[in-house]
């Protein structure tokens, strides 16, 4: 908590506002922050104990605003376990946007598409996920003053949240998928054999984030809503070359739908 309450007293230092709604953007999705009044902009490399993102797309910084009339904070760039930080510190900005006073936490993704039926392009709402192929963040001495030491998993994307952005969706005509979402380490992409046996596992993608976020927001007691864009499709009968910059291309391309929904759920939370 110590390390928690430095890093929370040191943004409020700079930013006296209380965000509503926290919102973590994923790969290639980092405009999004384009749609938010900004009030106050933290790079990550100033907060004290945050750690900084190393990766193309992530831009690194904490920013503060008003979107569709609410307060929210944007973590624009997250931390990943392929570079090298433990899982304790990918999850030390969600227990300090926790302590900002966000009652609201929405993710987003860049993910390979698993299910046969998904193209590059689609939006995944995240329905439930399997978490066994990455560490788990809670392993260890457990704070009461966080949460308990066996949180109930039994819906970790809550349904009411779900059901808002369907009906958005629908109103807005825009498609999207409902899946299962497989968390894996990285920083390789998956093998032939490796999409196949995430999708006998019943994952409908598959991704190097999110997973561990979620994990420890519903550890304190935070409801979560998550959606993946599909930048590529791992189950086909070609050569499987993928590279970042096409999944930073096609998270691009699909951001508009994305930005959609997401300010719509805001608007109405």
């Amino acid at each position: 908590m110590l390390k928690i309450n430095e890093a929370v007293n040191f943004i409020k230092s700079l930013y006296g506002g209380k965000p509503d709604v926290g919102i973590v953007l994923g790969s290639g999705l980092g405009s999004f922050t384009n749609e938010i009044e900004i009030e106050k902009e933290i790079p990550y490399g100033d907060i004290p104990h945050f750690p900084v993102s190393t990766v193309e797309g992530h831009s690194g910084k904490l920013i503060f605003g008003k979107l569709r009339g609410k307060k929210v904070v944007a973590m624009a760039g997250r931390f990943h376990l392929y570079e090298g930080y433990s899982s304790e510190q990918t999850v030390f900005p969600i227990r300090v946007l926790k302590f900002l006073g966000i009652d609201t936490l929405l993710i987003s993704n860049a993910a390979g598409g698993v299910n046969p039926s998904f193209k590059v392009g689609d939006l995944m709402i995240i329905k439930d996920h399997i978490s066994q192929l990455a560490p788990n963040p809670l392993i260890g001495k457990n704070d009461k003053s966080l949460g308990p030491r066996f949180p109930d998993m039994s819906e970790p994307y809550k349904k009411h949240l779900i059901k808002k952005v369907k009906d958005i969706a629908a109103e807005k005509n825009i498609n999207v998928r409902e899946g299962v979402y497989v968390a894996v380490t990285g920083p390789t992409f998956e093998t032939h054999a490796e999409y196949r046996m995430i999708l006998a596992l019943g994952g409908d993608a598959v991704g190097m984030s999110t997973v561990q976020e979620v994990i420890t927001a519903v550890h304190m007691g935070l409801p979560v809503f998550a959606m993946s864009v599909i930048t590529d499709v791992g189950i086909r009968d070609d050569d499987n070359v993928i590279t970042h910059e096409e999944v930073l291309q096609a998270a691009k391309e699909a951001e508009p739908n994305f930005k959609a929904l997401f300010c719509e759920l805001i608007a109405q939370l």
